[in-house]
C-alpha cells in the first residue's frame, strides 16, 4: 500500500514500537479516514474538536458498532501521542456508540463433536484445539512447534489477546493427531531447506534476538501455509501460517452438513470450552487462567449461559406436566 510521507512515518513509529501487522494496517485505515473526513486537513492543525466530530459522525450516521468507534479512536490518540506528540482531551459532547450486552452462542459437547467430526486433516485437528484447548482463532493460527509440550501436556500462548502470554491444558486425545501433525510440518519445513528456503515468518524483535530462528523447525508455524509468500517488513520469502479465511470456509460447511440452527463461529468453540468446564464442576479461577481472561467478571457471563444464576429454580410449566 503506498502511503502518504505523513502516513509511512505513522508506519515506522507503529512498526518500532512492534505492534502487530493487522493492527497497523488498521490504525492507518482509521487515521486516513480521519484525515479525509476533515477534507485533507493536517492533524497537526487539528484538535478535539475535529476528533469529536469524526467520532460522532461514526456512531450517528455511520451506526458503527462500539468496538469499531473505539478502534479508530484508539489510532486517533496514538497519532497525536506518538507521532504528533499531543494529548487528547475528547469533549463531553462526543457521542459514544454504545455496547451491546450480549450472551455467547454456545455449542453442547455433542454439537461441538459432530462438527468437529465432519471436518478432516488438519482442519478436524484445528477446531479439535479450539474446542480442546479454548483457544482464539489467532492463537490457534499463530500456534509454532515449540508451542507444543508433550511432557507436560500443555499449549503454550505467546502474546495473545493483549499481549499476555498464559498456559492451557492439552487433551490426552489430541496428542497422536499433534504428533502426525508435527512430522508433516517437519517434511515440509525438511523440503523447503532442500530448496534453499527454509524460512519462517517472525517479527522483527524476535529475528534480531534470535537470528537463527527464522530457520530452526522448531519455530516453524504447526498450520503453515500451502504456500511461500514474502514478509510484510523484512522482504524475504517465508511460510506463514494458514490464512484465517480457510476455517471459515471448512466451519460454514460442517455448519450447513449439520443443520445445526445457531450462528456458529470459530470463537463458538472457545465459549462451549468454557461452558463446558464449568458444567463439569471446573473452579471459575482456573477457568479464568485457561482464558486468559484478565477481570474475573469477563469469565462469569458463562455462568449465565449454564444456568447458575437460577440457583436450581425449576419453571413452573415443568411443576404442571
Amino acid at each position: 500500500m503506498v502511503l502518504s510521507p505523513f502516513l509511512e512515518s505513522i508506519r515506522q513509529i507503529l512498526r518500532t514500537k512492534h505492534y502487530s501487522i493487522q493492527t497497523e494496517k488498521a490504525y492507518l485505515v482509521w487515521i486516513k479516514r480521519f484525515i479525509l473526513f476533515n477534507k485533507k486537513k493536517h492533524p497537526q492543525d487539528m484538535g478535539e474538536h475535529e476528533v469529536t466530530n469524526f467520532l460522532t459522525h461514526l456512531a450517528v450516521d455511520r451506526h458503527v458498532t462500539s468496538s469499531t468507534q473505539n478502534l479508530a479512536l484508539c489510532a486517533i490518540v496514538f497519532m497525536y501521542k506518538h507521532v504528533l506528540h499531543r494529548e487528547l482531551t475528547l469533549l463531553p459532547d462526543t457521542v459514544r456508540a454504545r455496547a451491546p450486552k450480549r450472551m455467547p452462542t454456545v455449542l453442547s459437547h455433542d454439537e461441538a463433536m459432530a462438527l468437529i467430526n465432519l471436518m478432516s486433516g488438519h482442519y478436524k485437528l484445528m477446531f479439535s484445539l479450539l474446542y480442546g484447548c479454548g483457544l482464539r482463532k489467532a492463537e490457534l493460527l499463530r500456534l509454532r512447534i515449540k508451542d507444543i509440550d508433550f511432557d507436560s501436556n500443555n499449549v503454550y500462548v505467546f502474546r495473545g489477546k493483549g499481549g499476555k502470554d498464559r498456559v492451557t491444558i492439552l487433551p490426552d486425545s489430541l496428542i497422536e493427531p499433534l504428533k502426525s501433525q508435527i512430522a508433516k510440518v517437519r517434511n515440509i519445513h525438511d523440503k523447503d531447506i532442500a530448496e534453499g528456503e527454509g524460512k519462517t515468518s517472525l517479527s522483527s524483535s524476535l529475528a534480531k534476538k534470535y537470528p537463527y530462528a527464522v530457520v530452526e523447525f522448531k519455530w516453524q508455524y504447526l498450520f503453515p501455509s500451502t504456500v511461500r509468500s514474502k514478509h510484510p517488513i523484512e522482504g524475504y520469502y517465508c511460510r506463514h501460517h494458514l490464512h484465517w479465511t480457510s476455517l471459515t470456509k471448512a466451519l460454514r460447511k460442517a455448519v450447513t452438513q449439520t443443520g445445526i440452527c445457531k450462528h456458529v463461529t470459530a470463537h463458538t468453540f472457545r465459549h462451549s470450552f468454557a461452558t463446558q468446564l464449568l458444567k463439569r464442576g471446573t473452579d471459575i479461577r482456573t477457568v479464568q487462567e485457561l482464558l486468559g481472561h484478565t477481570d474475573l467478571k469477563t469469565t462469569q457471563i458463562y455462568t449465565h449461559v449454564i444456568g447458575q444464576h437460577s440457583s436450581g429454580t425449576t419453571s413452573p410449566i415443568d411443576k404442571i406436566y
